[in-house]
């Protein structure tokens, strides 16, 4: 890709950012709108689940096959389509009858999803090649997310107060539309030195994987251990095949030897904790506000501000730590700030005092808006620019992998301690599980932040990047 004037790769960023935002937006948004969603479509607690998980899920499942494809095929080609389908998608889910169709136009919104982030990182990725000016560009992204958690809940509980929950959906229509056009007009088309071959079975292998773990987990509590346990068992096997499958592969889906560099593996293994424990503290919150305390999606928005501002405001300055100190510093202390979080709800039961209330969601905001930047920015440092966009779907794979857990397994412990009582009776109780977990999340990220960070890691990190570059795959095996 040529270089690009300093204004021209400002403008790049703010295209890639478009893209991130209504992406984001959309889970926030609809969160806000999940009793609303439950009052009308009479759903259960799982089927609130799905309408969330539905869409990370597909994502989670492709976000490496898009990344490939897109080094492959062009950065920009994928990125256009990915718009198109999302704003499509959008439009569908507004129009959806029932719940099942709901989810399912969910599903069609992640496949463009899927094309987007990881395909608009690859581009920031090979458009900012200073490593300090990549550092805050990618502090700048963050800063999105967190833009998108501080607008998604009041702009959600404006339109389903106003209009209602279909409406959150005409909000991707414009800003979809307008970085399509951005895109054709200012991006310049790119893609990798050399193209990585389609991986089919692999990816089915991803797909088996990601989607019978949650089947298993989110219909547990509801099923028997006959009907579910297949589930778990296919999730493991899958598993098993895909570490099998996959080094005997000369160019896999996933490349295993990217795990050799333990800040890689750390960043893989925080972000799948991170966003676990965002997935299910949205979850829970947006439960507990308007189905216990009974407010409006509006008031409910306005609640979670002092969970959505820290994140804004800290997500620049992790991308600057980042760039300045590297990646220990705000890890430790996103880690710190999670955990607390999570403590104060389950040891203190936060959620019954304002005061607590707002202390937890303050300290969760400021732990989640300082785990971004060094993900990502661990995630494609010191890897082969050929693989930019493999490396940065892999980041953007364990988000959307971890968030899909979160409120997979929160909901389903929600949904077990709930049972056939009604939430404003016993959701405090039954929450509680869920807390200590979101609690364990955080404790993940402090001790995987110290951890992969030091002096040892960023040793495995050099040889494993000296491997990626000179290692030849051995040719026993191409077939599979």
């Amino acid at each position: 890709m040529p270089e690009l004037s300093h204004g021209r790769r400002m403008l790049v960023l703010a295209i890639c950012c478009m893209s991130l935002l209504i992406v984001s937006l959309d889970n926030t948004v609809l969160n806000v709108a999940l009793p609303s969603l439950q009052r009308e479509l009479d759903a259960s607690t799982s089927g609130l689940q799905w309408t969330i998980d539905a869409y990370t899920l597909v994502l989670a499942s492709l976000l490496m096959l898009a990344g490939s494809t897109a080094d492959r095929i062009g950065r920009r080609r994928v990125f256009m389509a990915g718009l198109v389908v999302f704003t499509l998608g959008s439009l569908l889910c507004s129009l959806a009858p029932d719940l099942n169709w709901l989810v399912v136009f969910r599903m069609v919104q992640a496949v463009g999803g899927s094309m987007l982030n990881p395909v608009a990182m690859s581009i920031i990725t090979n458009t900012f090649t200073n490593p300090c000016e990549r550092a805050r560009a990618i502090g700048v992204w963050g800063a999105v997310v967190g833009l998108s958690m501080a607008a998604g809940p009041l702009v959600g509980g404006v339109l389903v107060d106003s209009v209602g929950w279909r409406s959150i959906f005409w909000v991707n229509l414009p800003v979809g539309l307008a970085a399509l056009l951005l895109t054709w007009r200012f991006v310049p088309e790119s893609r990798a030195p050399r193209a990585r071959r389609p991986d089919p079975v692999g990816q089915v292998l991803v797909i088996a994987l990601f989607g019978s773990l949650t089947y298993a987990i989110i219909e547990a509590p509801h099923g028997t251990w006959r009907s579910t346990a297949p589930f778990a068992a296919l999730a493991l096997i899958a598993l098993l095949s895909l570490l099998r499958y996959e080094p005997r592969r000369p160019e896999p889906l996933i490349d295993l030897r990217f795990f050799r560099s333990a800040p890689f593996s750390g960043a893989t293994v925080i972000a799948v904790s991170a966003f676990a424990a965002l997935g299910g503290f949205l979850f829970l919150s947006t439960l507990y506000l308007q189905n216990v305390r009974g407010l409006s999606a509006l008031e409910a928005g306005l609640w979670m501000l002092p969970m959505a501002v820290p994140t804004f405001l800290c997500a620049p300055l992790s991308g600057r730590l980042v760039g300045s100190r590297g990646p220990r510093l705000p890890l430790l202390f996103a880690g710190g700030a999670m955990t607390v979080s999570g403590l104060l709800f389950a040891l203190f039961e936060a959620e019954t005092s304002n005061a607590t209330l707002v202390v937890g969601y303050v300290l969760f905001g400021v732990g989640f808006g300082l785990v971004n930047a060094p993900i990502t920015n661990t995630a494609v440092s010191g890897m082969p620019t050929d693989q930019a966009g493999v490396a940065s779907a892999v980041a953007s794979t364990s988000r959307q992998l971890g968030q899909t857990l979160g409120v997979a397994v929160l909901g389903a412990v929600l949904a077990a301690g709930v049972g056939a009582s009604s939430y404003a009776d016993t959701f405090v109780t039954a929450s509680r599980p869920g807390w200590w977990i979101l609690a364990a999340c955080g404790a993940v990220v402090l001790v995987l932040g110290a951890l992969t960070t030091g002096p040892w890691a960023r040793g495995t990190a050099e040889r494993a990047a000296a491997r990626l570059a000179t290692e030849e795959r051995p040719r026993a095996g191409v077939g599979g």
